[in-house]
């Protein structure tokens, strides 16, 4: 289950450096803020299933 999940990532990982390539290139600060938070949501994401695993791991 962890495949998908990190090629998902992945994605958004590439997509936040796609977006604040195209913050510098244009000068605009509202593309530099979306890739920054695609880039949090992308850890927020691996946080968040981290934990999960951990707290199914202890219940099981």
């Amino acid at each position: 289950m962890l495949i998908p999940i990190l090629i998902f990532d992945i994605a958004l990982v590439a997509w936040s450096l796609h977006l604040m390539q195209e913050a510098l290139d244009r000068k605009e600060f509202s593309f530099m803020l979306a890739g920054t938070l695609v880039a949090a949501a992308a850890a927020a994401m691996l946080v968040v299933y981290f934990l999960m695993g951990n707290c199914l791991s202890h219940l099981m």
